[in-house]
């Protein structure tokens, strides 16, 4: 990237050229409505629930969430009382035991299941395996084929791969745009993502699950990028089984369990791949024959991992009385502004935008394209403006509704149009 695009963020100071004195116009007025819009927001007050740093517009909680306020005293209760003073009493004084149901408990309305279908622990790979293998048990007998989005996160087909060498399944790899029809009386198990993580493409979840029940395959959603940002609806759409992770937009904490859905209606015949004692129908008899646990415990595995694991549960105060479809009608409300905001300031042909503008095909995120982005981002961030960088060329901005404001979106944009000069 040449010097030339690294441009001063100050606005002209004395514009002469028409052009200039247009620019410098357009430029107070989104500001202005950028804080019309944050002073008429119902969820703006959600952002002291949040510790953020000074000056710094944040734009990257679709990879890691901001800290809760409350986080801090939480952890240091369970590491100094729970932990040092009550010792092994604690799993059961302090709920240590039950945690993992509890929490899921409080992660299932974010997701739209009701009570009992939810379990914390492990990562969000590891449940992927256990949904995948778990679905792959329960499907029909004679079906063979395993359809996973071919432009899902890596790790995702990793473990679809070996899921399906386990179960004797055949591996398809199929465009999300495309994989209804691809769906037929072969299909045993299908797996996607809600959102994909690059281009912020929200795919269509009933439609998609109708039409793998239609074929009479399960299927697996990956929420990792929706939980939190949009609502999901999976008892509403009949999903079988979701996973997803706590550390995005629920601000669980760098490394924060995941989570598992099991739907009620398969829980009696979910045959996990990776059985432990914590999901034993009786954990603390240690006999050598395994039974399974009734519910949503029956997709535990280990030993839970309580530090982090309370450090959600402290983590979700802070949805409080927040209602999901406010949080997705202020996620479109700002990716919408930051667009325009975009098209504004940045240089035409200097960046192309990927995300969908379609509302009901965008997640909570915007990725732009343009040469040189890694640089472009290290500058940014350089200037109090924290997004990412996807190779080979995208830019990503996510906005979590609980804690970035308009007035954020207007000087992110404003930044990278200085950037391009």
């Amino acid at each position: 990237m040449s010097d030339a695009m690294l441009q001063d963020p100050q606005d002209p100071q004395d514009p002469q050229d028409p052009q200039d004195l247009q620019d410098l116009q357009d430029a107070q007025d989104l500001r202005a409505r950028a804080a019309r819009l944050d002073a008429e927001d119902p969820l703006a007050k959600h952002r002291e629930r949040f510790t953020l740093p000074e000056g710094v517009v944040y734009l990257d909680g679709n990879s890691l969430g901001a800290l809760p306020a409350g986080v801090p005293g939480a952890v240091a209760d369970v590491v100094h009382r729970q932990w040092g003073e009550l010792l092994i009493r604690s799993w059961d004084e302090s709920g240590w035991w039950t945690a993992p149901e509890r929490i899921g408990d409080r992660v299932a309305p974010l997701i739209g299941a009701a009570p009992g279908q939810v379990t914390v622990g492990d990562s969000t790979s590891v449940n992927l395996f256990k949904a995948l293998v778990g679905a792959a048990r329960l499907a029909a007998p004679g079906r063979t084929r395993m359809l996973v989005d071919a432009t899902t996160f890596p790790t995702d087909g990793y473990i679809a791969a070996s899921a399906a060498r386990m179960t004797g399944l055949d591996l398809v790899p199929v465009d999300p745009s495309e994989a209804a029809a691809a769906m037929d009386d072969r299909t045993a198990v299908v797996l996607l993502n809600h959102v994909d993580y690059r281009t912020g493409r929200l795919h269509d979840l009933p439609a998609l699950t109708a039409a793998a029940h239609a074929a009479g395959a399960l299927i697996v959603w990956d929420l990792c990028h929706t939980a939190g940002a949009l609502p999901v609806g999976l008892d509403a759409h009949a999903v079988d089984l979701a996973v997803g992770c706590t550390y995005k937009y629920l601000n669980g904490g760098p490394g924060s369990p995941a989570y598992i859905y099991v739907a009620e209606r398969h829980q009696g015949a979910f045959d996990s791949p990776l059985p432990g004692w914590n999901s034993h129908a009786e954990p603390f008899a240690m006999t050598p024959e395994y039974a399974p646990a009734q519910g949503a415990a029956r997709a535990r595995v280990g030993t839970p991992d309580i530090l982090s694991m309370l450090a959600l549960e402290s983590a979700l105060d802070a949805w409080e009385d927040v209602d999901v479809e406010a949080v997705r009608a202020k996620s479109l409300a700002l990716t919408d502004f930051f667009l325009e905001c975009v098209a504004a300031y940045v240089p035409a042909g200097a960046v192309e935008v990927v995300t969908p503008l379609e509302h009901a095909h965008r997640g909570s995120q915007v990725s732009l394209r343009t040469d040189g982005a890694r640089a472009v981002m290290t500058e940014l961030i350089s200037r109090g403006i924290v997004g990412d960088f996807r190779a080979p060329d995208v830019l990503r901005f996510g906005f979590t509704p609980l804690y970035v404001g308009f007035a954020d979106a207007e000087r992110a944009a404003r930044t990278l149009g200085h950037i391009f000069g």
